[in-house]
């Protein structure tokens, strides 16, 4: 019997894997449809070059860990080991072009006069983006320990979901029409951001419930992401309109 239980139960936890990888290239690429792929696609989007490619990288990233996920799920670890080396360049570019965006936006909302409002928003893309970053390279560093691995690379793909949730919300609140994107009017409060941080860690909390059901325990990778999350969201209003901060975004200016 115990031969048949320990497959039984990889093939439940590699379905769970690919499960969760549709769902966020789903909230990904549906998040981004009106704001970003229908607006391309007419011709109305409003943007910088930087963010096509800033959106093609995260994109892609949904659709590298559906990818990866679906090998692990075929068995097929070599081809898992060799596109993960794709990985680790992928995310590198995203961390770049993600800090490029966000210093991208803050100047132009503090061209429109926004001023410290566009200085304290700015913490919440940036700080998304190291935590991606921080949780990509955690994943790597446990590459020969694949139960950390395999879930710190879940909670990462999770938290760069933030932005695409948030334009559900925007969408629901705006109605949406040509051209028109989250970033083109007067910044946010940075504690608006919290209905979609909270629908993100919800994402993390479905992976530790399935820690739950089919190992009667979370494992600590878990614990630590989730952690790592927790605070990356509930930081920025506390610091967000510090002179701290406001050096912070000074320094990202001079480049």
């Amino acid at each position: 019997m115990a031969t048949i239980a320990v497959p039984a139960r990889r093939a439940v936890t590699s379905r769970f894997y690919v499960t969760m990888a549709c769902i966020f290239a789903a909230i990904a690429f549906g998040g981004f449809f009106g704001t970003y792929w229908l607006q391309v696609a007419r011709g109305t989007f409003n943007g910088s070059s930087m963010m096509h490619l800033h959106g093609l990288l995260f994109s892609l990233w949904t659709l590298f860990f559906l990818s990866q996920a679906t090998l692990v799920a075929n068995r097929r670890l070599r081809q898992h080991r060799a596109w993960g080396l794709l990985g680790i360049s992928l995310a590198t570019a995203m961390l770049f072009t993600g800090l490029a965006v966000a210093v991208q936006g803050l100047h132009e909302r503090l061209g429109a006069g926004y001023g410290n409002a566009a200085r304290a928003f700015a913490i919440v893309p940036i700080s998304g983006i190291l935590l991606f970053a921080a949780l990509v390279a955690a994943a790597v560093a446990n590459v020969r320990r694949p139960e950390w691995h395999k879930r710190l690379m879940l909670v990462a793909s999770a938290s760069i979901l933030q932005a695409a949730i948030a334009r559900f919300f925007f969408l629901a609140a705006t109605g949406g029409g040509p051209g028109m994107r989250p970033g083109m009017g007067p910044p946010l409060p940075v504690g608006a951001t919290a209905p979609a941080g909270v629908l993100v860690a919800l994402l993390v909390v479905a992976g530790m419930v399935h820690d739950w059901r089919s190992h009667g325990r979370v494992h600590p990778a878990y614990w630590w992401g989730f952690g790592a999350m927790l605070l990356v969201q509930a930081a920025p209003p506390a610091l967000a309109h510090t002179n701290a901060w406001y050096a912070v975004t000074a320094f990202l200016l001079g480049f």
